[in-house]
């Protein structure tokens, strides 16, 4: 060992081993084989636990996958239809208005919801005055049948003197001529009594048909006349209509007696009727016609509602899917379809008709699609399923 040493009072003695150097780059060297031989180590290890741990996990993925039913709807025919919406009104509306002189309201006797028979008074007017009047009018049928006995008495006598020559021929025809005359008189007395009666029983308003009372607008104690207008409103025998409002393109497609499905706005019922009338002319502000769906009665069937109707236009083919296949929601109808990867699809779709034996498709599917019979409400888009197809027919 050689020391150099400074006699430097302010330095400190540093020693110097010539060897140092060359066992430091052997431990160098031995360190970094020791951590080469770590690292593949903890690679051989580690590594082929996650080469084994990977289809392993693929497979507990595969096995948590919900398994679905599935069918392949095809096509089958349907009855196409054509979606609308109207308001109700009755088939025939007949307002009931004063149909004499007019006068006092004395009395109503209905109400609107009423039923009533053709010709059933609906209100009385006060009469007193026609009544007295009809009154004389009888008077004078008595007066011109006395007169007419009268005129028959002295003509028969006039006849028995004539052959006797205690009166003339002239004076025969003249008696004749006064029985006429008095008969005839008898006749216009009884002719204007029945007009008296007739003027009396039209103050009373009457309905003109049978029907249901829609409407009233009447009050006893009210002075009506003719130009009151309608009193009452009937809607005859109880028929209401939808008024539908249908494109050109859609109306051109809906012929008189086409069978319909209206379902009134709030209602979970149906009604069934048919079209009686289809509009010939187009509004050309709206571009839009109107067809008249006619309805029996029912007491949920209100004038002036709003409703939608379904029109039965003709057949065709469409698929056909249970009501569980079918989901909705605020963006529409829509299905679950299963793709070629057993990923679950959404999939927008527009229904058509009704029936039993499901919900017809009118667009949005081919019917070559695998479509998820039901759990559909519990799948999301993208997730993988596991498939389980089932007849069309089942």
């Amino acid at each position: 060992m050689n020391y150099e040493t400074s006699f430097r009072s302010d330095e400190t003695v540093t020693p110097i081993d010539g060897d140092a150097a060359p066992r430091r780059r052997r431990a160098l060297i031995i360190g970094a084989v020791v951590v080469v031989l770590a690292v593949a180590l903890a690679f051989f290890m580690f590594g082929r636990k996650d080469e084994t741990a990977g289809p392993a996990a693929a497979q507990g993925a595969k096995a948590q996958a919900p398994e679905v039913t599935v069918v392949t709807p095809g096509r089958q025919p349907v009855a196409g239809t054509v979606s609308a919406t109207g308001t109700m009104a009755a088939r025939v509306d007949m307002p009931v208005g004063v149909a004499g002189e007019g006068g006092e309201v004395t009395r109503v006797l209905v109400q609107p919801g009423d039923w009533v028979r053709a010709g059933q008074a609906l209100a009385t007017i006060e009469r007193s005055v026609q009544t007295q009047q009809s009154a004389a009018l009888e008077a004078q049928i008595n007066v011109a049948r006395a007169n007419a006995r009268l005129a028959e008495q002295e003509l028969a006598r006039a006849q028995q003197l004539v052959g006797r020559g205690f009166i003339s021929k002239a004076d025969v025809d003249r008696k004749l001529a006064t029985r006429d005359q008095a008969n005839a008189q008898v006749r216009v007395a009884e002719a204007q009594y029945r007009e008296s009666l007739a003027r009396t029983g039209r103050l009373d308003i009457r309905a003109p048909a049978a029907g249901l009372v829609l409407t009233r607008a009447v009050e006893p104690g009210q002075v009506v006349g003719a130009g009151n207008g309608a009193l009452f409103r009937l809607a005859k025998g109880g028929e209401m209509e939808l008024r539908a409002q249908l494109s050109e393109t859609d109306l051109a497609k809906v012929h008189v007696g086409a069978p319909a499905t209206v379902t009134p706005v709030g209602s979970a019922e149906s009604f069934h009727g048919q079209v009686w009338q289809v509009s010939p002319v187009i509004d050309p502000q709206t571009r839009q016609g109107v067809a008249r769906i006619a309805l029996s009665y029912d007491p949920a069937l209100r004038p002036g509602g709003f409703a939608q109707a379904e029109i039965v236009t003709g057949q065709t083919d469409a698929p056909v899917l249970p009501e569980s296949a079918v989901l909705s929601d605020q963006s529409g109808n829509f299905v679950y379809i299963v793709d070629a990867n057993n990923k679950a699809q959404r999939r927008s779709v527009k229904t058509g008709q009704v029936s039993e034996k499901g919900i017809a498709i009118v667009s949005g599917l081919t019917g070559n699609e695998q479509v998820v019979l039901s759990a559909g409400a519990f799948l999301n888009p993208g997730q993988t399923v596991k498939p389980h197809r089932q007849a069309a027919g089942r």
